[in-house]
């Protein structure tokens, strides 16, 4: 490849927001050979000070350079106000936001969505090998732009509409937050009793290893699945938090549900012969 055909190739992308996914986007944009950070902005610089070796980095919107994506990787709340404070018109601009449309930004600019399906914190390492991207974008012809940057840092890409990712991103709270409160939970029971959490993380990580053969429906196990009403009837007299006892109740409800063990089963259809 020569030289020019090279630089021909690079995605030029400018970050605005400095939390815990432009940081990650960030890193792998930087590790990229097919991309370069033109810059970051954010209005306070000294969270990304760190990095003022690698990248411009910039506090005020008027000094944004051209660049064939600005991708906003601000708050929900921040998205409208900063697409409509951006001092240029006509370019593309995508948020990555789970929750919002496209439309939530100012429609002077060409708008899409770069969004990276994953949890993040500022301080782990994340694998984007490992992240899947949904991706939009208004104008049609700007979707080869979003794939070659996911490409770029080594994810699986998927074209994902606003209504698909409102279900994904209330899928992922399910699947993500809310386990995760869940282990918070089994924490403090462990520690009521003096036990060693991590005695427990084996069984969480074959839990989700299972799910790469079984469906969730088929990998259910436990005493709500079983109808095991000794075991409940025991498990609620040792709960003394009554939240936790609500949750313990709720959860072995809906699993009795699923599975038939109670009323009417709601059985997935995907699972249905």
């Amino acid at each position: 490849m020569t030289i020019l055909n090279y630089f021909s190739c690079m995605i030029s992308v400018c970050i605005l927001g400095a939390g815990n996914v432009a940081t990650h986007l960030y890193k792998a944009f930087f590790k990229a050979d097919n991309i370069v950070v033109n810059q970051w902005f954010n209005r306070h610089l000294d969270s990304i000070e760190q990095f003022k070796n690698q990248v411009e980095l910039v506090d005020d919107l008027s000094l944004l350079k051209p660049a064939d994506l600005y991708i906003l990787a601000v708050s929900d709340d921040a998205i409208k106000d900063v697409s409509q404070n951006l001092p240029f018109e006509n370019r593309f601009i995508v948020h990555t936001s789970g929750g919002l449309t496209l439309h939530e930004m100012d429609k002077k600019n060409s708008r899409g969505v770069f969004y990276p399906l994953q949890t993040f914190s500022k301080d782990f390492e994340v694998d984007f090998t490992q992240v899947p991207i949904c991706i939009e974008a208004e104008d049609k012809s700007k979707r080869g732009l979003l794939k070659q940057l996911a490409e770029g840092i080594g994810s699986k890409h998927y074209r994902v509409n606003g209504e698909q990712r409102n279900a994904l991103h209330l899928a992922a709270v399910f699947a993500n937050n809310f386990t995760n409160q869940l282990y918070r939970v089994a924490h403090e029971i462990t520690e009521s009793a003096s036990v060693d959490f991590n005695i427990l993380k084996p069984l969480i990580k074959e839990t989700a290893h299972k799910l790469d053969a079984l469906s969730p429906y088929r990998a259910q196990t436990g005493p709500a699945k079983r109808n095991d009403k000794k075991t409940i009837k025991k498990h609620l007299k040792l709960l003394d938090n009554p939240l936790h006892k609500d949750i313990y109740k709720l959860l072995t409800k809906a699993i009795q549900q699923t599975h038939g063990s109670s009323t009417r089963s709601t059985k997935p259809k995907s699972e249905k012969k």
